[in-house]
């Protein structure tokens, strides 16, 4: 006859060869929630590739050249002016 230890001991046993495979299920189904939530926030954040942030580095880089110029032509057109009144 078995007494409650073997009972217990039976059940523990049947349920410790059932939560590894829990557990592995869990973690599986955590990171699949983590991966799509990651994802799903790296979508609404609008990022660009590095060839588009460096291209638009380039243009930006013109363009200051551009106004820097425009600025010492004015001052130099602002200088002709004074002189000539």
């Amino acid at each position: 006859m078995k007494g409650p230890q073997d009972f217990l001991a039976q059940i523990q046993g049947q349920i410790g060869q059932f939560v590894p495979d829990m557990a592995r299920a869990a973690r599986d189904d955590f990171e699949g929630h983590a991966r799509a939530t990651v994802m799903s926030v790296l979508a609404k954040l609008e990022l660009v590739t590095r060839e588009e942030f460096d291209a638009q580095q380039a243009v930006l880089m013109r363009t200051r050249e551009k106004v820097d110029a425009l600025e010492a032509r004015v001052v130099e057109l602002e200088k002709a002016l004074t002189k000539g009144e």
